[in-house]
């Protein structure tokens, strides 16, 4: 098992969480009368109600809500839906006999759901357990081998050799790659920065972890054109110290305790409530 670190989409989100956290706390620190957004009739709307919901939100989503321009958008459809439930209490809609339904269905998700909440709330996984499964698994937290290449991605093998040859004659490689590729990465000088074997489409792959530091490879093509790569340093397979993996440990080990704990609990359920299976209902 190789748990990779966290990856920078992680940290993206995890930048924009703290701007939001930190534009939460500067608007709570006002006085009341601004942290009010909005009023719909007597409903207030207010930065921690703004907060809750992009908090709410999964996590790609987030990301689109770091400026006030995209805050004031929500803002303004939370208001639309006030709205909606003013317009439904007038019109006695909770009093419908369809929506009195909807409810209790909602209600018993959600114990449903509350109920594993409070079956798994005690799990824990603490520091020890993970040290002893990390000793106890060194193979398991090993590196794999990492290359850091740059190449260049033109759509024509023609304008590939070209390209070749012209490296091959003095010409530095990331500005070739600033000229002529494709690739966004062009803006690096083509840096791909350190991959993995798999990470990257299997023709370049096999040429990439082929070449040895600061070698030149030959016109590789794939489904995206044509590629040249320079190889600019090799990582051999390492292993990864317990800091390094702590983290992600934890949470592995966490969800195979509440697996555990879930599989337990419930098969002592099914003794105390009779389930019967129609298999041939299920054929």
């Amino acid at each position: 098992m190789y748990i990779y670190n966290p990856n920078v989409e992680l940290e993206k989100i995890q930048y924009i969480n703290k701007v939001l956290y930190m534009w939460y706390r500067y608007k709570k620190e006002k006085v009341m009368e601004k942290n009010i957004l909005a009023t719909v009739g007597p409903i207030e709307i207010t930065t921690e109600n703004l907060f809750q919901a992009i908090q709410s939100m999964p996590r790609e989503q987030m990301m689109q809500f770091g400026q006030p321009e995209q805050r004031r958008q929500l803002v303004h459809e939370m208001v639309l839906r006030e709205l909606l439930y003013l317009d439904a209490k007038d019109q006695h809609m909770d009093e419908e006999e369809a929506f009195i339904k909807q409810v209790e269905e909602t209600k018993e998700i959600l114990l449903k759901q509350y109920a594993i909440q409070k079956l798994l709330a005690d799990v824990k996984v603490e520091e020890e357990e993970a040290k002893a499964y990390y000793d106890g698994h060194p193979q398991s937290f090993v590196a794999p081998p990492q290359v850091r290449a740059r190449h260049i991605l033109v759509e024509e093998e023609e304008k590939a050799r070209a390209i070749l040859n012209e490296i091959k004659d003095g010409r530095d490689f990331a500005e070739a790659a600033k000229e002529y590729s494709t690739c966004p990465s062009k803006e690096r000088g083509g840096d791909l920065g350190f991959f993995s074997p798999g990470q990257m489409v299997k023709e370049f792959d096999e040429v990439a972890f082929s070449l040895e530091e600061g070698e030149l490879s030959h016109i590789v093509k794939t489904q995206f054109g044509y590629h040249v790569i320079q190889v600019e340093e090799k990582k051999e397979s390492q292993p990864q110290s317990f800091e390094q993996v702590k983290d992600q440990l934890k949470q592995f080990l966490l969800r195979q305790k509440q697996t555990l704990c879930y599989v337990e609990y419930t098969d002592g359920l099914q003794k105390k409530y009779p389930v019967e299976w129609n298999e041939d209902a299920l054929k």
